[in-house]
């Protein structure tokens, strides 16, 4: 989804820093093999989250949601040396094409694979974290934000992507529809709540940094 003019939407993909090769491997290999190759990040977001990692020079990192790997791989450019990358997804099917390509990178002895669900495994593992990124399933979202500001350093940030999700965030709320209601009160969770600063960005399909004061 974007929101911005398309003219000005590839100007600005132009003007910024190119998709690395590794990515656009499994950006093909993603589109030509696997259900949904629209949740792929993609390359202008991509950068951007590689660019906020690298300005943040994490130790710790903790994604949500991992789908093809595409967003971990981003994340980990910025990790300090002997930095963790964390990564969780449910879909064990997935499991496979995302170590392969892990594998292939620089980062493959710093990105952790764990499979099940995020409100189960985060608990076990029994650390803080400089940098999150949370990309899963939407109706969860308030429940991660509980879960992960109480584990997150000071200063650490957590991004938030779809937080516009395609617009229904600001159209008549459907009393059906469950994920916009849940990102309608993280959103507003985010902007409210005293441990944090926010912005929240109009990057394709939104994405909100929030830091931990």
């Amino acid at each position: 989804m974007h929101f911005l003019p398309e003219a000005i939407d590839e100007y600005a993909v132009r003007h910024s820093q190119s998709e690395p090769e590794l990515l656009r491997q499994l950006t093909r290999e993603t589109w030509q093999t696997v259900l949904n190759p629209r949740m792929l990040s993609g390359a202008f977001q991509g950068r951007v989250l590689s660019m906020i990692s690298k300005l943040i020079r994490p130790k710790t990192i903790l994604e949500i949601g991992t789908y093809t790997g595409y967003s971990a791989l981003c994340l980990a450019e910025g990790l300090q040396e002997g930095g963790v990358l964390h990564t969780l997804d449910k879909n064990e099917e997935l499991e496979e094409l995302q170590y392969k390509y892990f594998q292939k990178s620089d980062y493959s002895e710093q990105i952790q694979q764990h499979i099940g669900f995020a409100l189960d495994i985060i608990p076990t593992l029994n650390t803080k974290f400089d940098l999150v990124f949370i990309d899963a399933d939407k109706s969860n979202y308030l429940n991660y934000a509980e879960m992960i500001i109480p584990l997150m350093n000071k200063g650490g940030v957590i991004l938030s992507d779809n937080v516009l999700w395609s617009g229904k965030v600001v159209e008549p709320l459907d009393p059906k529809d469950k994920d916009t209601k849940v990102l309608l009160a993280y959103n507003k969770l985010l902007n409210e709540d005293d441990r944090l600063e926010t912005v929240l960005l109009p990057i394709r399909d939104g994405l909100t940094i929030s830091r931990v004061r």
